[in-house]
């Protein structure tokens, strides 16, 4: 198991909660003897806190163990730029769901204190790198631990596209786009496009498309080390958007391609003990745990 020592703090902007929590993680971590580093960006909302500080990239160059105080989003965001380095990243949820933020603020310090004394469980999660390529130049880049999606923009009208899997065509398509989800985010925005829920251990991708003109065009999954190749087709009226983690990255042109790949680094994600991704889908997809409940 690591030791920590010096722990860095992540937190969501806009949040009086997200700041409560952050000032009783500081007390709590600085009493215990920790080294406490705040991003610079959520020190700006934690006045005269006495704490060094430093760039969310930086985090990953000194820390052992970085905390996320926010929902799902803020840990996307802390995943994309502290895989590099492989520093773990622990959840504290102050958001909706919480599928990756899973330590509860009521018991902060009881459950960030175990994982601290060495009671955790390390789970890798794979992330996807994103291509577009303009007359054979690269003309943007894009990383995403949920999910990468074509789709058109503000312009409600169907994309047409070309798909390849290890350069094997597979099909064009007419659809409002297509989202390419790891295991981590076959629980979001490929979900409600009615992809299959994936267990995070299993290396593969899903591609879900999204409203498609043909009825038969159903998910695909297809193994994790494969080359996702999509050929913008050369009569799009719109110019469409590559999202990666709902963020658009790159505004593509007909005749672009988009290059998807899985990231050669992984987040370290923790876990305190007891941790279950079944009963983590129970309790945040509503499913019951007996008939009747």
């Amino acid at each position: 198991m690591t030791s920590f020592k010096n722990i860095g703090l992540i937190g969501r902007l806009g949040s009086a909660k997200v700041v409560d929590t952050l000032k009783r993680l500081i007390r709590f971590l600085d009493t215990s003897g920790y080294h406490v580093i705040i991003e610079d960006r959520t020190a700006t909302v934690l006045l005269d806190h006495g704490q060094q500080e430093a760039s969310r990239r930086m985090l990953g160059e000194i820390c052992d163990l970085v905390v996320v105080v926010g929902g799902d989003g803020s840990l996307l965001g802390a995943a994309r730029a502290l895989c590099r380095t492989g520093t773990p990243v622990l959840g504290v949820n102050r958001g909706r769901l919480g599928f990756l933020t899973d330590i509860s603020p009521d018991e902060l310090e009881e459950k960030v204190g175990e994982v601290l004394a060495g009671h955790y469980e390390i789970e890798e999660r794979f992330l996807l790198d994103a291509e577009v390529f303009r007359d054979n130049a690269l003309v943007g880049t894009a990383e995403a631990l949920n999910d990468v999606v074509v789709h058109p923009g503000k312009a409600v009208r169907m994309i047409e596209f070309e798909l390849f899997i290890d350069g094997q065509f597979v099909y064009s398509q007419r659809s409002d786009g297509l989202i390419i989800a790891t295991p981590t985010g076959s629980t979001a925005y490929a979900l409600s496009g009615g992809g299959p829920i994936v267990h995070p251990r299993i290396d593969a991708i899903t591609l879900v498309p999204m409203f498609p003109h043909t009825l038969s065009s159903r998910p695909i999954v297809v193994d994790a080390s494969s080359e996702i190749r999509i050929h913008i087709g050369e009569t799009n009226e719109a110019y469409p958007h590559v999202s990666c983690d709902g963020q658009t990255k790159v505004v593509s042109k007909p005749d672009d391609i988009l290059y998807v790949r899985r990231k050669p680094q992984r987040l370290k994600l923790l876990h305190p003990y007891g941790h279950n991704f079944y009963e983590v889908c129970r309790s945040k997809l509503g499913w019951s745990s007996r008939l009747g409940e």
